[in-house]
């Protein structure tokens, strides 16, 4: 604690040098403001573990640049220009978004704590900050003017991974970060704020916005030969950024959001673009498992649906796949079901928020999807008449349990053979329980061949994405159908003998 304080009381002497540096970036914030210059930034964005390169597709084909995917899994970046910023946010398969202030390969830490957050600290007053500053500007006007919010302040859910807050105690008043001194002393007189507020008005140069602008500092950081931890790291460089631009922290209700991303020797200084991750942006409705809408799509990217598709969902829960689907490949047709009431009925308030959302916007309410009550195991569907069957399958966790799965997965993998296209027909089935979904795949590998397998983090589990293809042979004559009906059938045998002895054992 007491290098900290040390580390603290030697701030002011940098500060007064840095002083006229503030005062140029904020000039050149106002001018680019006024000019409307088309600049290039590096836009970060964080994905589901897993599907980056799902996401790097998805940003070739929509924005048409290439991204580069991070040595930190779930990250990707891509360079942008500021006139298709808005372009950003149509992006189906990233979670969060930011623009990135400077990036570091192989950034040399320190040997000792005190050195490396002293370090941290002198950081960002080196930092250019102008450029990011602007599309993190630019952008807080586009999401005003779609309704994204209506004021600067909100909350943001916290990324995976460890993360802490910059805890930077402040009480003192504090001049907006747009306001200009006329000069470096005056500069380093901010400490008073009615110093600051007079040095404002006699400038003439005051910026429009009367309130203080509030931040918070966020540190994700992977790794474990580093001597600090993240809260230390949030917190001296969160230190360093409120002294340089003379910003109030603000933990819960702050306006502008600083990412200090540190994965081994890799750092990223960024800024967020995002409140709040986009995968919520379907569901209104919760249950226990709900999955993320950017996992859905990039489990729906991997089976690549064509127009007229039939698209089914055997175990819905509360509709997110068939959503993301109905709504991002609408020229297929969605089934979705499930053996619990509620499920259903979640999915049900799913499916009209959004067409309530939509009819607000003006757009056409309707969607690609219907919702039916049913039996996994016995599906009331034709066989052979389904396109791609994509689903979340019950880890044995919070839904079901690892001994009922070793039932259900071969059970419900040989109904979804019945009713999938043989030949043609695809699956996309996610799960954590490998072990029995192999042994399932083994026991009727006749009917389905597993293609491709993607592994990704699902609320801190190692789960797989299992890409399988319906094989050509039709259902009821494989040799593992041959099996099953002869395990059937002697069962049937056993049962009746048994009858028979017991009768005949009685009537001695």
């Amino acid at each position: 604690m007491s290098s900290q304080e040390d580390g603290a009381a030697e701030q002011p002497g940098p500060d007064t040098t840095v002083g006229p540096s503030i005062s140029s970036s904020s000039s050149s914030l106002e001018s680019d403001a006024t000019t409307g210059d088309i600049i290039t930034v590096t836009i970060g964005a964080t994905v589901p573990t897993g599907f980056e390169h799902t996401a790097a597709e998805e940003v070739k084909e929509k924005i048409g640049v290439d991204a580069r995917i991070s040595k930190d899994r779930g990250r990707i970046y891509f360079p942008i220009s500021t006139d298709k910023l808005f372009q950003v946010h149509l992006l189906r398969s990233v979670d969060n978004l930011f623009v990135v202030v400077e990036e570091y390969d192989d950034y040399q830490f320190k040997q000792s704590k005190e050195e490396t957050l002293m370090e941290l600290q002198q950081l960002a007053s080196k930092l250019p900050w102008t450029n990011a500053l602007e599309v993190w500007k630019l952008n807080r006007t586009l999401k005003k003017k779609k309704g994204y919010r209506k004021g600067g302040n909100g909350t943001k859910v916290k990324p995976n991974g460890e993360s802490a807050d910059a805890a930077v105690a402040d009480t003192e008043q504090q001049e907006p970060p747009e306001a200009k001194a006329t000069s470096a002393e005056s500069q380093a007189k901010t400490e008073s704020a009615p110093e600051a507020e007079s040095s404002q008005q006699d400038s003439g140069e005051a910026a429009p916005e009367a309130k203080v602008m509030k931040f918070r500092v966020t540190c994700n950081r992977a790794g474990d030969k580093h001597s600090f931890s993240s809260n230390e790291a949030a917190r001296d460089f969160g230190g360093a950024v409120q002294e340089f631009f003379q910003w109030k922290a603000d933990m819960t209700k702050f306006d502008i959001e600083v990412l200090l991303n540190i994965h081994n020797v890799e750092v990223v200084i960024g800024i967020a673009l995002t409140e709040e991750s986009l995968h919520r942006r379907n569901i209104s409705h919760f249950g226990p498992t709900t999955l993320r809408s950017t996992l859905c799509y990039g489990m729906l990217r991997l089976c690549k649906p064509q127009a007229s598709d039939i698209i089914l969902d055997p175990m819905c829960g509360t509709g997110a796949i068939p959503l993301e689907g109905a709504i991002e490949f609408n020229s297929s047709f969605y089934v979705a079901g499930d053996n619990y009431d509620m499920a259903v009925n979640r999915t049900v308030n799913n499916i009209c928020h959004i067409q309530k959302r939509r009819a607000d916007k003006g757009s056409a309410p309707g969607l690609p999807i219907d919702t039916v009550r049913w039996d996994l195991c016995n599906l009331p569907i034709r066989t052979s008449s389904v396109d791609i069957i994509i689903t979340d399958m019950p880890f044995g966790k919070r839904m079901g349990s690892r001994k009922k799965n070793w039932d259900l997965y071969p059970s419900c993998l040989r109904e979804m053979a019945r009713v999938c296209r043989p030949g043609s027909g695809k699956a996309v089935l996610l799960t954590q329980d490998k072990k029995c979904f192999s042994k399932a795949i083994s026991r009727i590998g006749g009917l389905w061949r597993k293609l491709h397998t993607v592994w990704v983090n699902v609320g801190g589990l190692h789960a797989g994405v299992y890409l399988l293809k319906r094989t050509g042979a039709v259902f009821g004559q494989t040799p593992e159908d041959v099996y099953e009906s002869r395990g059937t059938v002697n069962a049937q045998g056993d049962e009746k003998d048994d009858k028979e002895l017991s009768e005949v054992t009685s009537g001695v």
